[in-house]
């Protein structure tokens, strides 16, 4: 007579465990989504950091005065200086910008001290490769974001003087520092 209410506790404890499953795999679910979303997010803040490094590659003509960059970087004496951010040139099209210096895509684009000036091959002392940096930041939602440095040159006159309007050459690239 003591079997009357086993089949119920059985049950109860079958519900109980199928409810603990069940509420396990839902947040499975849920993470694996976020997730998903944040890489998304990633990969915008990427497309942004490159379109701006398109973008400064596009705006010619260059200088290679140290005075026309200045405001954006820290400290042009040093090798590989880094950009202030909120002083930078905007990124186009880029849909994600806050008012916050530390939320806007922006690029920053200086003439490579460190790799100068260098001859081209061929062209006798005619022409030179003028160098140049330019660090891209692409920001997305969820803190997504993507800094991206780029090297380029430009072919110019044997003393880099004045501006420079041919098109750019891209170099090197990398990524570093993203979230």
């Amino acid at each position: 007579m003591n079997e009357r209410g086993a089949a119920l506790v059985v049950a109860l404890l079958l519900l109980l465990v199928l409810t603990v499953m069940a509420a396990s795999g839902m947040t499975a679910a849920l993470l694996e989504v976020q997730m998903a979303g944040n890489e998304q997010y990633q990969e915008r803040a990427f497309q942004a950091a490159e379109a701006g490094i398109a973008q400064a590659e596009a705006a010619g003509p260059f200088t290679t005065d140290p005075a026309a960059s200045a405001a954006q970087w820290d400290d042009l004496s040093v090798p590989e200086p880094l950009p202030l951010r909120g002083h930078g040139t905007q990124i186009a099209g880029c849909p994600d910008q806050s008012a916050a210096a530390e939320g806007q895509c922006e690029y920053f684009l200086r003439f490579d001290s460190v790799a100068g000036i260098t001859p081209v091959p061929g062209s006798g002392a005619q022409l030179r490769a003028c160098h140049f940096v330019v660090e891209s930041i692409g920001v997305a939602p969820r803190g997504a974001i993507s800094q991206l440095t780029a090297s380029f040159y430009v072919v110019g006159p044997a003393d880099c003087s004045g501006t420079l309007a041919n098109p750019p050459v891209r170099t090197y690239w990398r990524q570093h520092g993203a979230n």
